[in-house]
């Protein structure tokens, strides 16, 4: 009887202690959001946009609204010294997308990617100014081969992985992304799309590479990352720095963990210095294509 008088007394407590919760998402003033890129051979590109809140609706006309314009972007690689100019492009259904890159009206500052060099960029917007710096690495880590072998364990025959084989330069520290493209379609990045050396330091190795994924689009687990005959598959190999590697990674682990109640809260590393969101990323590239059979 003492037993279900305490069960008893229990119930009455938590009764009796019962409070109604109103949670609110909090509401966050928007902050910078930087995606820049520069890559060996290639003029820089930087997208500017303002961050939404969690919960906010996500349409055509508000992200159109988030774009950052008339901010002043100083680019420097210790040599030459230049002001990125705001171009617009149209996307149909009268949205556009707006980007920072080289002035074409002064070339004799602009600069291109470079093997081993790197780069400063300065961004003022409404007089607030956010730094950053990358580096584009030497290409120490290259494909050396590209195959196809038959899906594992699937019925469809048509269904193909891609294999490659690639050496580890001696020591540590190479860190590398990649990317795919099938056809003529566009340069996608697999679902963990970066990698360091910690496990294949020094050594010759062969790895499967999934095909790339929009992640803008819903998730397809079916015959993920799997090409088919008749393909022409191209990969976009990039040896990248370790700011470049950590933001990624972070970002790519938080990903791959939204609704997962079990899993770890992540902090996002950015290379970004003035309380903005993303990253600067130079990437020293090698493509290398395959083409496959029917």
């Amino acid at each position: 009887m003492k037993f279900f008088a305490g069960i008893l007394v229990l119930l009455m407590l938590s009764t009796s202690c019962e409070k109604t919760l109103d949670l609110r998402p909090q509401s966050l003033d928007a902050v910078l959001v930087v995606d820049g890129t520069i890559e060996s051979g290639q003029p820089p590109i930087i997208v500017l946009s303002k961050s939404l809140n969690y919960f906010s609706a996500i349409n055509s006309e508000i992200l159109s609204a988030s774009q950052v314009h008339n901010a002043v972007l100083i680019l420097t690689d210790g040599t030459k010294t230049h002001r990125l100019k705001e171009y617009t492009r149209q996307l149909g259904g009268g949205y556009s997308i707006s980007y920072y890159s080289t002035d074409s009206s002064d070339l004799s500052t602009a600069i291109t990617g470079e093997f081993g060099k790197k780069y400063d960029l300065t961004i003022d917007v409404a007089g607030r100014q956010y730094t950053s710096t990358t580096s584009i690495p030497l290409l120490n880590k290259k494909l050396d081969s590209l195959w196809w072998k038959p899906a594992p364990g699937n019925d469809d025959t048509s269904k193909v992985i891609l294999m490659t084989k690639t050496v580890d330069p001696k020591g540590f520290g190479d860190y590398i992304r990649y990317f795919t493209r099938v056809n003529d379609g566009e340069f996608l990045p697999g679902a963990t799309s970066v990698f360091d050396d910690q496990i294949v330091e020094g050594t010759a190795y062969e790895i499967q590479v999934d095909q790339g994924i929009n992640r803008n689009a819903p998730p397809e687990d079916k015959d993920y990352g799997f090409f088919e005959k008749g393909d022409t598959a191209t990969v976009k190999f990039c040896n990248i720095d370790k700011a470049t590697f950590d933001f990624w990674r972070t970002l790519e682990y938080s990903y791959q963990s939204i609704g997962n109640p079990f899993s770890t809260p992540t902090t996002i590393l950015t290379n970004i210095k003035g309380g903005a969101l993303g990253a600067f990323c130079g990437y020293a590239v090698q493509y290398k294509t395959l083409i496959i059979p029917k």
